[in-house]
C-alpha cells in the first residue's frame, strides 16, 4: 500500500488493513520468519507536524518463526506498538558533512514522496523480535556432533567437555596414580 506524503496535511490520516498469510514472502533460505500464521491486523496513523511526519501504529497477529536453537518452526504471537518520525534530509550544497544531533537519531529520512506501508510493517515485525527467539524456554537445541534435535531424540554422541586446548592435560589426569 503506497501513501503519497504530499497528500498528508496537518490532519491525521488513518490506515487499517489486514494482511493474509500469503502476503509474507521471505525469499531467503533459512530465514527466521517463515510467514504469517493467520491474518495480521495493522492499524497506522500518519500526521504532519512542521516538516516531519509522525507514524504511529499497532500490529496484532501470529507469525511462523524458526527457533534459534533447534531450527523447528513454531507459532509466535505478535503484539507490537511503534512510533517513529519521517523527514526529508536537509540538503546544503555548501557543506560536505552534516553533524546529526541527538534529536535526529529518532528520525528516518525519506527520499521520495511515496511511503510503502508494507515495508513499514515488515520492518516493524523484525524490530519486534527478541535477540533470541526460542520455541520454548527449555529448548535443548541440536547436537553439535550429529545434528539431532535434542528435544525429540537423545543422541548417542560423546560430547567432549571442556576447552579443546586442555585435552592433553585431561589425558595426564587420567593416568596419574
Amino acid at each position: 500500500m503506497i501513501v503519497d506524503l504530499r497528500t498528508i496535511s496537518h490532519s491525521t490520516r488513518h490506515f487499517s488493513f489486514t494482511l493474509e498469510p500469503d502476503w509474507w514472502n521471505s525469499g531467503e533460505e533459512g530465514a527466521q520468519v517463515l510467514g504469517l500464521d493467520g491474518p495480521l491486523n495493522v492499524y497506522m496513523t500518519i500526521s504532519k507536524v512542521d516538516v516531519k511526519y509522525v507514524v504511529d501504529g499497532r500490529l496484532n497477529g501470529g507469525l511462523k518463526v524458526r527457533c534459534d536453537r533447534c531450527l523447528e518452526p513454531f507459532h509466535r504471537e505478535l503484539k507490537s506498538e511503534f512510533r517513529f518520525f519521517l523527514a526529508y534530509p536537509v540538503t546544503d550544497e555548501d557543506e560536505t558533512e552534516v553533524e546529526l544531533l541527538e534529536d535526529d537519531m529518532s528520525i528516518e529520512f525519506v527520499t521520495g514522496d511515496e511511503l510503502n506501508l508494507y515495508d513499514i510493517v515488515r520492518e516493524q515485525i523484525y524490530l519486534s523480535f527478541p535477540i533470541t527467539s526460542l520455541c520454548r524456554e527449555d529448548c535443548l537445541g541440536l547436537c553439535p556432533v550429529c545434528g539431532a534435535n535434542m528435544n525429540i531424540e537423545k543422541c548417542k554422541c560423546q560430547l567432549i567437555k571442556g576447552h579443546p586446548g586442555f585435552s592433553k592435560l585431561n589425558k595426564l589426569y587420567q593416568f596419574s596414580p
